[in-house]
């Protein structure tokens, strides 16, 4: 990597040649603070036009990564790109490509919330004014209001009015629902599926899980600074198990077999038979049609949350380590 010191010469990061990088790839990420390893060979690739949810618990280093995608940090080692370029060399073109949403929004307290959006959309290198519009009346903003007189909540909204009426290919969300409403969040979520409809790539660091299970078409999960598993929800459901309940006509048999758990045979209403259990993913097909030759009345097959698949994933990991870049922002 370059020293600090040399100087950086302008590139052209716009052309053809970047057209098929991916919007965000990271390899072998490194970041130290000191002695403390925030960032430890963290992995992870996004993309073009998929919504990634980027998941870890306090200290385990999302912010960190994203200050780093956001050229605000320097990488001590490892490979990070932004559409094929540079985030450190390249922040101010990368700039005009992507908006980012904090989950502790500041505002310039004398401007108007409407004047702040504006402000924040030029910085993302331009703005639909319709969808602007739109969100403001969506997301229930008065925008005549001056920015110190808003709630948390409002402020947010004002951040995510800015992101999300921006003509950028990338959205970079972190905690971008804090202080918003059930209301809004289901706002929200509505924007983000339109955003990603048009084209937009977005990368969503929440800790409200059924919020990003319902968003995201792929899932990374890092602990202590590293990437600890990626994939669709559908993959990594494959590593925990799915609760069955059914009730039977009759007792049924060939459930205790490899990959099932936690079975329970009772009664139920007419002399039928209640059956619980938990089950691997390659063991359903099997459960199912041990209970269809019982008889099925009822079955209902409950695959794992994206909270029990994030539970699941730091069951035997311990404790994250802290991640000094973190600090102060639960992040």
């Amino acid at each position: 990597m370059e020293d600090e010191g040399e100087p950086l010469a302008p590139r052209d990061i716009t052309g053809a040649a970047m057209s098929d990088a991916p919007p965000i790839h990271i390899d072998g990420l490194v970041k130290r603070f000191g002695h403390t390893v925030a960032l430890d060979g963290l992995d992870l690739s996004v993309s073009r036009g998929e919504v990634h949810g980027f998941l870890g618990p306090n200290g385990a280093g999302k912010s960190t990564t994203i200050r780093v995608l956001l050229g605000l940090m320097r990488a001590d080692a490892g490979r990070v790109e932004l559409f094929g370029a540079d985030p450190w060399r390249d922040a101010v073109p990368l700039h005009r490509r992507l908006a980012y949403v904090p989950g502790d929004v500041t505002l310039w307290p004398g401007l108007s919330g409407g004047q702040c959006i504006d402000v924040l959309a030029r910085a993302h290198g331009g703005i639909d004014e319709t969808r602007r519009d739109a969100l403001i009346a969506r997301f229930a903003l008065d925008p005549a209001k001056r920015s110190r007189d808003y709630s948390k909540g409002n402020r947010q909204k004002v951040s995510l009015i800015a992101a999300l009426a921006a003509d950028v290919d990338l959205l970079i969300l972190d905690e971008p629902t804090s202080g918003l409403d059930p209301l809004m969040m289901e706002a929200f979520q509505s924007c983000v599926r339109e955003r990603q409809a048009a084209g937009c790539t977005v990368l969503l660091s929440s800790h409200i899980l059924a919020e990003v299970e319902a968003l995201a078409d792929r899932v990374s999960i890092i602990r202590a600074g590293r990437t600890v598993t990626s994939g669709s929800l559908a993959d990594l459901r494959r590593h925990t198990r799915t609760r069955v309940r059914a009730v039977t006509e009759r007792p049924p048999e060939g459930l205790d077999r490899p990959g099932v758990g936690d079975l329970a045979v009772g009664a139920a209403d007419g002399g039928r038979v209640d059956v619980r259990l938990s089950a691997d993913a390659d063991a359903v097909p099997a459960v199912v049609a041990a209970l269809e030759r019982a008889g099925i009345h009822t079955l209902t097959v409950t695959p794992p949350s994206l909270d029990e698949v994030f539970l699941h994933t730091y069951a035997d990991g311990g404790a994250p380590a802290g991640d000094a870049g973190d600090a102060g922002d639960g992040a």
